[in-house]
């Protein structure tokens, strides 16, 4: 009988890999059947099989040489770049991947056959391709993108019309665009919205080649913060909401700067009117051209049912011809002229008291949605001087022109009174009030600042202008009882006509020399 380790090499000779530790396995084991007694089936036997340990030679098979391919013809390459270019511009891989997109296909077509018409026609596609491409994104306002794609796109073929065609649409486009932009900002400033025209602003910046436009919507943006779209001394008025009466005209007034008060060496200067101190307006504003008149003033009492302290108190100071003083009087009313007779409508109503004057202005305000107001003190005495440093608007003394409503040395009175302090050698035939703009304007465009009537502005009186605004502001404090008039009156002595001049008053008191005029916001 065959061992196990006899079988194991029997099946590794059958595979051809006949180890060499199996033969010494063999040899091992004949050694020792020499030292062993013999058993049962130890011996030969007849039929026995007898292993032949050598490893059959292999046999191997000839191997046959490729036979070589010939190389592709001029027309299959032709053929298989038009197959991808069309494939690759269906996908819309126009210009992407670089070696394998229908730009490269057709130009590869086009190299080897310059005449061939489907890639000359491809080439035209991927030309057009591109062009679409630069029109819509400059329609998205990436013009530097657009730019760069049409100049791949002038690479694609000679012929320019389809890229020349091109940059005259999307010029066309970026200047109807940045009118759009400038008109934007036009009607931001207009409006007001001065936010949202500095962002057409900006993105008119950023749109490029359009620096004389943005220069000149910067400037008028400027021009449009400090004066509310409108220009110096252009005359404005607004009609009231739902209704048919309109405002008083008001005249814009530029923005700037002054010196505010008088100085020590001044004639006439008082106290209350000191410190000289600058005072700076960095936005314009509007100041009524004239006092507001009769006529105006009754529109409000009519469609607003307001009583005036007059009313209310029943009475009002008047001017009395005999006495030549003010003289108390009772049932005086706005309707009443200096003198307590019915005034005129285009007079200056007079009779108005601090608290009259304010209540007009609101109700301005609330039918117009604008800001109208008084002025404050500050832009009262900078309206008034119009820019001129002397004692006057006119200069230093006396007028030598008819300018204001003053006391004129040949002034005289129905009861043939004169004036006992006046300007020499003036007179402008007025006693008591005028009508209104009865004299030319300052050089701002404002009637009767310096005579006619003194106003009333908003601010609470001061002893003097320590620690005063110098902005412009009003300077109140609550719960002030004395308000500020501010301008000469047709009794003024030539020291009370002075830019400088200042005196207070009760909010509810009124009499023959003292009216108002609006301010606004811009």
């Amino acid at each position: 009988m065959l061992q196990a380790r006899e079988i194991l090499c029997i099946l590794l000779l059958v595979a051809g890999a006949l180890p060499e530790a199996c033969l010494f396995a063999q040899s091992t084991e004949a050694t020792q059947a020499e030292r062993r007694p013999e058993r049962l089936g130890d011996s030969f036997s007849e039929n026995e099989i007898v292993l032949d340990p050598t490893v059959p030679a292999r046999e191997l098979k000839p191997v046959e040489a490729p036979v070589p391919e010939s190389p592709p013809s001029q027309q299959q390459l032709i053929d298989g770049h038009l197959q991808a270019g069309r494939a690759a511009l269906q996908a819309g891989n126009i210009d992407q991947p670089p070696n394998d997109c229908a730009w490269s296909h057709f130009q590869a077509a086009a190299d080897i056959d310059p005449e061939n018409p489907e890639a000359q026609q491809g080439l035209l596609a991927v030309q057009q391709a591109l062009v679409s491409r630069a029109i819509e994104v400059a329609r998205d306002l990436d013009f530097d993108l657009a730019e760069l794609i049409l100049d791949d796109a002038a690479l694609v073929r000679e012929p320019r019309e389809l890229i020349d065609d091109a940059h005259e649409e999307i010029f066309d486009f970026r200047s109807r665009y940045a009118e759009e932009l400038q008109a934007k900002a036009v009607q931001a400033m207009d409006s007001g919205n001065f936010k949202q025209a500095e962002r057409e602003l900006v993105n008119l910046i950023a749109l490029g080649g359009q620096a004389v436009a943005v220069n000149q919507l910067r400037q008028r943006l400027e021009e449009a913060r400090k004066y509310g779209g409108f220009t110096p001394g252009q005359v404005i008025r607004e009609q009231f909401i739902n209704h048919g009466f309109w405002t008083p005209e008001s005249v814009v007034i530029l923005a700037g700067s002054f010196m505010m008060g008088s100085s020590a060496n001044e004639e006439g200067a008082q106290e209350n009117e000191m410190p000289r101190h600058r005072v700076t307006f960095r936005t314009g504003f509007a100041m009524g051209r004239t006092e507001v008149t009769v006529k105006q003033f009754r529109m409000f009492i009519k469609n607003s049912g307001y009583r005036s302290d007059a009313e209310k108190q029943g009475y009002s100071t008047i001017y009395n011809h005999r006495s030549g003083r003010l003289t108390r009087r009772d049932d005086m009313t706005w309707e009443m002229n200096y003198e307590g007779s019915k005034a005129q409508d285009n007079e200056p109503v007079v009779h108005v008291s601090w608290n009259d004057a304010t209540a007009y202005v609101q109700w301005l305000a609330r039918g117009t949605g604008k800001v109208y107001r008084l002025p404050t003190e500050s832009e009262f005495e900078y309206a008034l001087r119009a820019g001129q440093t002397g004692k006057y608007w006119w200069g230093d003394s006396a007028p030598s022109r008819r300018v204001e409503n003053l006391t004129g040395q040949h002034d005289v009175s129905r009861s043939r009174r004169q004036w006992s302090t006046y300007f020499e050698g003036y007179g402008d035939k007025f006693w008591g009030p005028g009508p209104v703009a009865s004299f030319g304007a300052n050089p701002f465009g404002l009637n009767d600042m310096a005579g006619n009537v003194g106003e009333w502005v908003t601010d609470c009186w001061h002893d003097s202008y320590l620690r005063a605004p110098v902005d412009g502001s009003a300077w109140v404090n609550p719960g002030c009882k004395l308000r500020i008039v501010r301008g000469g009156y047709w009794a003024s002595s030539p020291m009370q006509a002075r830019s400088a001049y200042r005196f207070s008053a009760r909010m509810d008191q009124r009499d023959a020399r003292v009216g108002f005029r609006v301010a606004r916001d811009l």
